[in-house]
């Protein structure tokens, strides 16, 4: 028999693709997950791997759906071949079940953990050489200094409300209160 496993890793991004290619491929019963590859824990691919029985084989879309690590997919099939499962990797054209196809998978692991490893490089890199050049990373301030000596300074006069002050600097009152946490200790007091 064979199984298909599709995972996304978000739950905005969807397993169509994938759930199409397995089922043309002949999968009699496929398990969907919505997990990162990164997690031990994935009920689903578990869920799977119970229900499968020597003999059978379990195809996934490409080997990355399965496992992020080379050690951590070379575990994975190793603990199938003890139970006499095969793996199948559609775009891949890989199949376990022959020697050539555990010789082809076991190099192509080995190339796709290097690819991420260059990418997380890569990344790093970028980010130490943004650092260098004086640029940090996140989301700019909402609020400059100026902004806020003139919200304090507007928060002075009791007649002027928070809503009032945050409206003029264009942010929203909770922008105001994060910036200026005595904002809302001031509003408390000239409610009490």
């Amino acid at each position: 028999m064979l199984i298909g496993y599709a995972r996304v890793s978000t739950r905005d991004q969807k397993p169509h693709l994938q759930i199409d290619a397995l089922r043309d491929a002949g999968c009699e019963r496929i398990f969907e997950e919505t997990a990162s590859g990164a997690r031990r824990d994935r009920p689903e691919l578990a869920a799977a791997l119970d229900f499968m029985r020597g003999g059978d084989s379990l195809a996934v879309w490409k080997l990355d759906r399965l496992a992020r690590s080379t050690r951590q997919l070379l575990e994975t099939v190793e603990a199938l071949e003890r139970r006499g499962i095969g793996l199948k990797i559609l775009t891949q054209n890989m199949d376990t079940t022959s020697a050539g196809g555990r010789l082809i998978f076991t190099v192509f692991s080995a190339i796709a953990e290097f690819e991420r490893e260059i990418i997380r490089e890569r990344t790093r890199a970028g980010l130490d050489a943004a650092r260098a050049r004086g640029r940090t990373g996140g989301r700019p301030r909402a609020l400059s200094d100026k902004d806020l000596k003139e919200a304090r300074a507007l928060l002075a006069d009791p007649d002027i409300t928070v809503e009032d002050v945050a409206r003029r600097l264009g942010v929203g009152p909770s922008t105001l209160y994060r910036y200026l946490p005595a904002a809302r200790h001031a509003v408390r007091e000239m409610q009490g």
